[in-house]
């Protein structure tokens, strides 16, 4: 079995000499097989830790704002100390949200044209987006039968990878 490396979370040490090209330092992880059960990532400190923290001054600027009896004459001060973690939050769900619809709409033109090479069709226009992404983990041998099968019986993503038998990874997502 052929170990493929690829590149987890900026929140790792580094590997061996591997330099981010922005010097943000990433741990080279070897994995023998992508499926499933291990195709989900997750960023900690993005998805668990950055949102919590941001939570936390938010929570903590409404009990200073609570505290300081909400005088009309101390506007200046406490108004900015609640809009700026609210800002924080919106930046960080949407630099997410952004970044995923960018990806999405990259991965439905590259199996658009997978399936297109394949099969010298489009893919079904009835495939939602998310039966889509999950198309893109099965193998070009089973790309066409799942994709027709997912329009006929409405699969989930779910469902459809689970249905896969080669697992076509994908290491470059963000």
């Amino acid at each position: 079995m052929v170990k493929i490396p690829y590149f987890q979370g900026a929140n790792q040490f580094p590997a061996s000499s591997f330099q981010h090209p922005q010097t943000i330092k990433h741990k080279l992880i070897y994995m023998s097989d992508q499926n499933f059960k291990n195709h989900g990532r997750y960023v900690p400190i993005w998805h668990f830790i950055t949102p919590v923290i941001i939570s936390v001054i938010l929570g903590m600027s409404i009990i200073n704002l609570v505290h300081s009896g909400m005088q009309m004459h101390d506007l200046h001060m406490w108004l900015p100390i609640i809009l700026i973690p609210i800002v924080m939050l919106i930046l960080w769900w949407y630099a997410r949200a952004f970044a995923l619809k960018a990806q999405d709409r990259a991965i439905r033109a590259e199996e658009n044209f997978r399936h297109y090479v394949l099969t010298g069709k489009p893919l079904d226009s009835k495939l939602r987006m998310g039966q889509i992404i999950a198309l893109r983990f099965a193998s070009d041998a089973e790309l066409p039968a799942l994709a027709k099968k997912t329009v006929e019986e409405n699969l989930s993503s779910k469902e459809i990878k689970q249905a896969i038998q080669n697992w076509r990874a994908d290491f470059n997502r963000v």
